[in-house]
């Protein structure tokens, strides 16, 4: 399994297990008190947390729609990360890197 599938996969199961995982607590023990905003919070953090975790290695989609869907529509592909009139830019500059 190559990284980027093994970071995709443990990104999906860290959403899954904290944001999900809070819901059903919240529904199951309404006495806990966490509620919507709480619900809300641990989706955010751990997207947040999911991110900063495996986001330089896989882009950090955590939705295995969006991932598999990049593929064929070539989204993830470097040429397609900034407007052109970056690439073609020689000068050095502030902006993102670029493979064209």
């Amino acid at each position: 399994m190559t990284p980027k599938f093994v970071a995709e996969l443990l990104g999906t199961f860290w959403l899954v297990l904290g944001g999900c995982g809070s819901a059903v607590l919240a529904a199951a023990f309404p006495e806990l008190g966490i509620g919507f905003v709480g619900v809300s919070l641990a989706f955010g953090l751990t997207v947040v947390t999911g991110a900063y975790a495996f986001g330089p290695i896989s882009g950090g989609h955590f939705n295995p729609a969006v991932s598999l869907g990049s593929g064929p529509a070539a989204a993830s592909r470097p040429r397609n990360c900034c407007p052109t009139s970056w690439r073609s830019s020689s000068a050095p500059s502030s902006r993102p890197a670029c493979s064209t």
